[in-house]
């Protein structure tokens, strides 16, 4: 099996988390939590209780954790008698083959995690491959249901009159929260004359940034936007910060035309970023692992990235001396983090031993574990208790998760060959290839292909 990089674990910091996040008193979940994984073990789901042959077989993709599940795996064996096997597959383009192709041939493992968008979880859940959990999640008095932050339980779940036809309900277990913010280096801007204290929470002091990294010799900004998800999230934040999330979702409808002014104005905000001289050259053929390197060895002022990158920059470099802060504001309108629930397991439905699949993931999302994951990966855990206290900069991230936007939580999604199309053409803006008109004129084209199929 693959195995991750030696993971770290870093000093004891911690700062309370946010009131806002804190929504049940600490004594009454540890109360329902320690009675859970009782209860779900004596009901069962539905196939009988009792220990199917050899381990418990988990697949995932996550390659920063595999020392962590391995331990987690081991310790669960030494409390319960029971064996686990977590397996890995990565980078995520090989695990998304991997699961669709076990789809076809049933061929899937007792739990796994489903990459994509809605329509490709909601396309395993109408097939059959995905255990609906709301019956565990109920029981006690939603013993297990409470444990969660309710945004993470939302990504994995499907509300009344989806346009999937998927039964309302939850269907996925949340192991950790997450969002995208931006990160800087404090050591580089006090080195242009800025003050690290107040990095720059306006658009246009922001993008003034460039102009400076340059006559030092340093880069502006890094992401890795060759990966068209994370220019997705920046736009995505712009585009509800600039017309709020009734109009984008109104433009998924296709009910707003890309060719509005509003989107007019998020698509020149790219134009604007490539003549401010702040992104590093080739941004868009940079995948993120470079764009990591390049903020962990102090050559770019900025980096936009998200919650697992507090891990990564302390095994690349453990001095580096950063904060964390959400994407300047074009207006005094609020601004949104692309976000929500970070990784998530499902219990595969055509298991025989879904009721030990369930004992298993109500073991690892409570309180020790998820603690031992925090420590471990420097995730937050989707386990409020667990995320009592955190330690800096991931509290900066969870200060912010009531701000999370996902495209799961909209009432309606987009199609793919729209956003493949939006932005591979926010790619071209950014080359120079293309004018934010002669892109949004793309887009709305290619959104009026898809409306008629």
């Amino acid at each position: 099996m693959p195995r991750g990089s030696r993971l770290k674990v870093v000093g004891s910091r911690v700062k309370p988390l946010p009131r806002a996040l804190s929504l049940q008193p600490r004594a009454s979940l540890v109360v329902v939590g320690a009675s859970l994984l009782l209860a779900i073990s004596i009901a069962g789901c539905g196939r009988g209780a009792e220990r199917g042959p050899g381990p418990l077989r988990v697949w995932h993709w996550m390659t920063d954790r595999i020392e962590a599940f391995d331990e987690l795996a081991k310790r669960y064996e030494r409390e319960t008698g029971a064996a686990v096997r977590f397996e890995l597959y990565a980078p995520s383009e090989v695990y998304v083959q991997k699961v669709r192709a076990a789809a076809q041939t049933d061929g899937l493992p007792d739990v796994y995690g489903v990459l994509g968008e809605s329509r490709d979880f909601a396309s395993f859940i109408n097939a059959g491959h995905v255990l609906p959990l709301d019956e565990a999640m109920n029981r006690e008095n939603q013993a297990w249901r409470v444990l969660f932050f309710p945004n993470a339980l939302a990504v994995n779940a499907f509300r009344d009159g989806n346009p999937y036809r998927v039964p309302p309900g939850v269907y996925g277990v949340p192991i950790d929260v997450m969002n995208v913010q931006l990160f800087y280096n404090k050591t580089l801007l006090a080195k242009l004359g800025l003050d690290p204290a107040a990095p720059p929470s306006a658009w246009q002091a922001f993008l003034d940034v460039g102009k400076l990294a340059k006559e030092r010799g340093l880069i502006g900004f890094v992401s890795g936007w060759a990966e068209l998800w994370l220019i997705d999230c920046f736009a995505m934040d712009y585009a509800i910060h600039q017309m709020g999330m009734r109009k984008v979702e109104a433009t998924y409808r296709g009910k707003v035309s890309y060719r509005n002014p509003d989107w007019g104005r998020v698509l020149s905000l790219f134009a604007q970023l490539r003549e401010s001289g702040l992104p590093a050259e080739g941004i868009v053929t940079m995948v993120n692992k470079q764009a990591e390197q390049l903020f962990a060895n102090e050559r770019a002022v900025f980096a936009f990235n998200g919650t697992w990158g507090v891990n990564v920059y302390q095994s690349m470099n453990p001095g580096l001396d950063y904060g964390v802060m959400m994407l300047p504001r074009l207006s005094e309108r609020p601004m949104v983090t692309w976000g929500g629930a970070g990784s998530s397991f499902v219990v595969n439905a055509t298991s025989h031993r879904t009721a030990e699949a369930l004992a298993f993931l109500a073991w690892l999302t409570a309180e020790p574990q998820q603690r031992y994951l925090l420590e471990a990966t420097q995730n937050i855990p989707a386990n409020r208790v667990a995320a009592a206290a955190l330690p800096t900069p991931l509290a900066a991230f969870a200060d912010d998760m009531d701000s999370t936007v996902h495209p799961r939580l909209f009432d309606a999604q987009e199609h793919s060959t729209v956003i493949e199309a939006l932005t591979k053409g926010i790619q071209s803006i950014l080359i120079g290839e293309a004018t934010p008109e002669q892109v949004a004129a793309h887009v709305d084209d290619v959104k009026r292909q898809a409306l008629q199929q």
